[in-house]
């Protein structure tokens, strides 16, 4: 036993383990480390212990912590994240210590209604940054309320038309461009034209011209900050007063993230400023000769002073964006998914072969609305590619409510993304699948137009669904009347990595192309 106890103490020697005088260096960083953990960790261990969602399902961790979803939503990987927890966890499953996410219709139907008792979350108020309010951003049901009654009317299938001229003309244009670039390459990239019809679209119905980007049909560095939006308002929304305080400020900083955010904000503004004034020349120049525009109502609330500048540059703003990349990431996911299934491409191209005016130029949207397979593959992909697939954050009202058979209290952060809804295997058969014929007449159950939620829901569903819907409808009969035997193009490294999804709060196309062949 000597022997042994010798033996122990001669390789660790008891002083080696022991603590540092009192008072030394090394003490003292061993009470700051250990004082700085503890400041860290403390809060977090109380409030997992406290956590009033601790009855909800999901891992150990969202008790303590938002760290991980932080992470995840920094990354672009927020949705994928959040879908592999529903497969574990089931429909309803704690993601913060304070924020819920529901894959249930019923549950969709209560958050998202008309009467607005769940409004919208702090967190959208990391979009606006140091600008005012918009229709999209504010928490304010009254502000919201007289938004839309500014901005929805002129978006209506009715009003819109009378714009549809201008949407032909855009279109056409579109067309004549990718047809130009097959003649010349061999091979077009969708995603480009479609980005710049959509811009310009918006542009012109907007505020009276377009931004022409389909005559100019360079990548301009205002198409560079419409495509760099999702990963900007990642770190605005992440880190909402550092960009704002940055922004606000004009403070240079070497975290290349935070001054992409900023930049690009500062960008966008300047566009909606430019686009406004662009308006008010038309205005002077000759008021008789310019049409009531989508921005007419918003710009005159403006002059009786019944809206502040900021709120008008503001809305500005989220029209520019909201018109733009998402329908064009709708279409190049459109065209990907038809060309690469010959059975769907076959069936689209003999139905817009056969069914309407045998002249492209005699084609209307009234003729184009009453395709049902045209329709059905539209559907399709605002299912599985949803423009904004990503969560609506909801706060839970004062009195709490009951959703999914838990009770959340008030205050609690709610959500439903698009992405894991329109997932959902009790609802959609191979969900994965890229199947049109699941919306056909007779095919198409309640509880699948339930569950669809491509444009949001409620009082808060978009209020450009329509004019998307159109320019959807429009494009695609155009391009596969144009060009029926098109495929996706192996040219210049193509492949269907290009086609990943990123996911934000709008999704896009990893590679930023999608190249196409006749």
């Amino acid at each position: 036993m000597d022997t042994i106890t010798k033996d122990f103490t001669a390789v660790i020697p008891f002083r080696e383990i022991s603590l540092p005088p009192l008072g030394s260096l090394a003490s003292n960083i061993l009470l700051f480390s250990l004082t700085v953990i503890a400041i860290l960790l403390v809060p977090s261990i109380y409030q997992g212990l406290t956590c009033p969602l601790g009855h909800i399902p999901g891992p150990w961790y969202t008790r303590f912590t938002d760290w991980v979803l932080t992470y995840k939503w920094a990354v672009g990987q927020r949705s994928f994240y959040v879908h592999e927890l529903h497969k574990k966890y089931g429909p309803v499953v704690r993601i913060t210590p304070d924020e819920v996410d529901i894959c249930d219709v019923a549950a969709k139907q209560i958050i998202y209604t008309t009467k607005e008792k769940f409004i919208k979350s702090p967190w959208y108020q990391g979009l606006v940054g140091i600008s005012g309010d918009n229709i999209f951003t504010t928490q304010n049901v009254d502000a919201h309320r007289r938004y839309r009654r500014l901005l929805s009317g002129p978006l209506s299938e009715t009003s819109l038309k009378t714009v549809e001229p201008v949407i032909r003309e855009r279109a056409d244009l579109a067309m004549q461009r990718i047809d130009e670039d097959i003649k010349a390459k061999g091979f077009v990239d969708v995603y480009k034209w479609t980005m710049f019809m959509a811009t310009d679209i918006i542009g012109e119905l907007a505020f009276g011209e377009s931004f022409r980007c389909l005559e100019h049909g360079e990548v301009t560095q205002y198409i560079k900050d419409l495509s760099s939006i999702a990963t900007a308002d990642a770190f605005r929304t992440t880190f909402p007063k550092i960009v704002g305080f940055i922004q606000k400020h004009r403070i240079p900083t070497p975290i290349e993230g935070i001054n992409n955010a900023v930049t690009v904000g500062n960008n966008l503004r300047t566009y909606a400023e430019q686009s406004l004034q662009r308006y008010h020349k038309l205005v002077e120049a000759d008021p008789y000769q310019v049409k009531p525009m989508l921005f007419t109502k918003v710009i005159k609330a403006g002059e009786e002073d019944n809206l502040t500048f900021d709120e008008i540059v503001d809305n500005a703003r989220s029209y520019i964006i909201a018109g733009s990349d998402t329908t064009a990431h709708s279409l190049t996911y459109l065209f990907w998914s038809v060309c690469k299934n010959r059975k769907i491409h076959a069936r689209l191209t003999e139905e817009l072969r056969t069914k309407l005016p045998r002249d492209d130029h005699e084609i209307t949207d009234e003729h184009l609305r009453d395709l049902p397979y045209l329709n059905c593959v539209i559907e399709e992909t605002l299912r599985l590619w949803s423009a904004a697939p990503s969560a609506l954050p909801r706060s839970v009202p004062a009195e709490g409510a009951t959703l999914s058979g838990y009770h959340l209290p008030g205050s609690t952060t709610v959500c439903t993304q698009a992405y894991s809804l329109h997932r959902d295997d009790k609802i959609f058969k191979d969900p994965e699948q890229f199947i049109p014929e699941r919306w056909e007449e007779g095919n198409a159950t309640k509880q699948m137009k339930d569950a669809f939620f491509a444009f949001g829901g409620g009082a808060r569903v978009c209020v450009g669904l329509h004019l998307a819907r159109m320019e959807l409808r429009l494009l695609t009969a155009l391009f596969f009347r144009t060009y029926p035997n098109a495929m996706v193009s192996t040219r210049d490294g193509m492949c269907d990595a290009d086609m990943e999804p990123l996911i934000w709060f709008l999704l896009s196309p990893k590679g930023k192309r999608c190249l196409i062949e006749p």
